[in-house]
């Protein structure tokens, strides 16, 4: 098979605390965020984030983000989904610069895009544990906001 795919998920909006700015090192800024909960809403899975989880960005030159995070989903049904996903915020200088401001930056105007990786013991949710998703992002000034689709 030689074409993609996508079925859309849910979207979920992440609470984020403030950062732990570890300093410079030679890729960048590392900061390390709390997740502090969230909700996510789709068509086969709903539920709220768990303040359990972590955001660990590399800030590299002109604004462009590394992100490597981990996260918990509880369904509404109440199943248990851990969550794994890298992904890179990049744009023009001046846009990432109103980004790292607190600026409301329309999503148009950057590139964020993750890749997600699921785990789950629960049968109701073990189809997760066979896909790549990917997140297309957003940063408004609440925190993380993805609308995130299966890819087959």
């Amino acid at each position: 098979m030689d074409t993609l795919a996508s079925e859309f998920l849910f979207e979920m909006a992440i609470e984020v605390g403030a950062p732990a700015v570890i300093g410079p090192n030679a890729y960048g800024e590392r900061r390390v965020v709390p997740i502090r909960g969230g909700r996510f809403t789709g068509p086969r899975l709903s539920g709220r984030i768990l303040p359990i989880g972590e955001d660990a960005l590399v800030v590299g030159a002109g604004g462009r983000t590394l992100l490597d995070v981990r996260i918990v989903l509880e369904t509404a049904d109440g199943a248990a989904i851990y969550v794994r996903y890298h992904g890179l915020r990049t744009g023009p200088e001046a846009v990432m610069r109103r980004l790292a401001a607190g600026e409301a930056v329309a999503p148009d105007e950057y590139y964020f895009r993750t890749a997600l990786i699921f785990e789950t013991g629960d049968p109701r949710y073990a189809w997760l544990n066979d896909l790549l998703a990917v997140g297309i992002g957003q940063r408004p000034p609440s925190g993380p906001v993805y609308r995130v689709f299966a890819i087959s």
